[in-house]
C-alpha cells in the first residue's frame, strides 16, 4: 500500500458549560492534600489523574514556573485559570517547533509550541503540586477573518486540560488560548496524556519516509 485515508464523520450537539465562579472554588492546599493522601472519599477516576504519565513526567522547573498561580489558600479554579493565562502570555504558538515527542522541560526553556505542548506543561505544573489534571482531546471551531470565506480543511484538532475541584467536578482550561472554553470547543476523549487519547493507534512496518496530512471541518447545523 502506498496510502492510508482515514475519514470519520460525527454529528454531536455541544452545550457551553456552566462556568463556575473560580474565587468559591476550595483552596489548592486542601485538594493537593486530599489527593496526594489517598482520600478514601476520591474516586480512583480523580486519583488516576494525580501521578506522572509519559508526557508528563514530574519536573522542579514546571512546579517552580507554577507557583506564582498558587499563593497560600488560592481557590484552586482560580489558580488553575491564571496559570492557564499565564501560559497563554508566556508561549508563542508555533507549529514548527516541537513534535509529540518534545519534553516538558523543551518547551519551558524555548518558550514555544502547539496545544498538546501547552496542555502537557499545564498538567506537569499542576501535578508537581499535588493537584488532579487530565488531558482532553477534540476540536475547535474557527472563524475567518473579517471579509474572507472559511477553508475546507481549516478547522482544527485541538487539546486543552481539566483540573478537578470538589464543588463542581471536572472544569475545562484552554492553555492555548488563555481561556475557559465554550460551546466552540468539541470534546472527543481525555486521559492521563496524549497517549491515551491518540485518534489512531497501531504498528507501521517499513523503511520508507511516510508524511502524514490532516484536515478537519466543524459546521454548526440546524
Amino acid at each position: 500500500h502506498t496510502e492510508l485515508l482515514v475519514h470519520a464523520r460525527s454529528t454531536v450537539q455541544v452545550r457551553a458549560p456552566d462556568l463556575p465562579i473560580l474565587g468559591l472554588s476550595t483552596p489548592w492546599e486542601r485538594v493537593a492534600d486530599r489527593a496526594m493522601l489517598g482520600d478514601g472519599r476520591l474516586d480512583i477516576s480523580v486519583l488516576e489523574f494525580v501521578s506522572a504519565s509519559r508526557h508528563t513526567k514530574l519536573v522542579s522547573d514546571a512546579r517552580d514556573y507554577a507557583w506564582p498561580s498558587f499563593p497560600a489558600d488560592r481557590p484552586i479554579l482560580e489558580g488553575a485559570f491564571d496559570l492557564t493565562q499565564r501560559i497563554f502570555a508566556d508561549f508563542a504558538f508555533d507549529s514548527a517547533a516541537t513534535d509529540i515527542s518534545t519534553p516538558v522541560s523543551h518547551v519551558l526553556k524555548e518558550r514555544r509550541g502547539v496545544c498538546q505542548d501547552f496542555a502537557h506543561l499545564a498538567i506537569t505544573c499542576l501535578r508537581g503540586l499535588g493537584l488532579p489534571a487530565r488531558y482532553v482531546s477534540g476540536y475547535l471551531v474557527t472563524r475567518p477573518a473579517p471579509g474572507t470565506e472559511k477553508l475546507q480543511g481549516a478547522d482544527a484538532s485541538h487539546a486543552w486540560i481539566s483540573v478537578w475541584a470538589p464543588e463542581v467536578g471536572w472544569v475545562d482550561l484552554d492553555p492555548t488560548n488563555g481561556i475557559m472554553p465554550s460551546d466552540e470547543h468539541i470534546t472527543v476523549a481525555w486521559g492521563r496524556d496524549y497517549d491515551d487519547v491518540s485518534p489512531i493507534s497501531g504498528v507501521l512496518l517499513g523503511g520508507r519516509r511516510q508524511q502524514m496530512a490532516v484536515a478537519v471541518d466543524v459546521t454548526r447545523v440546524g
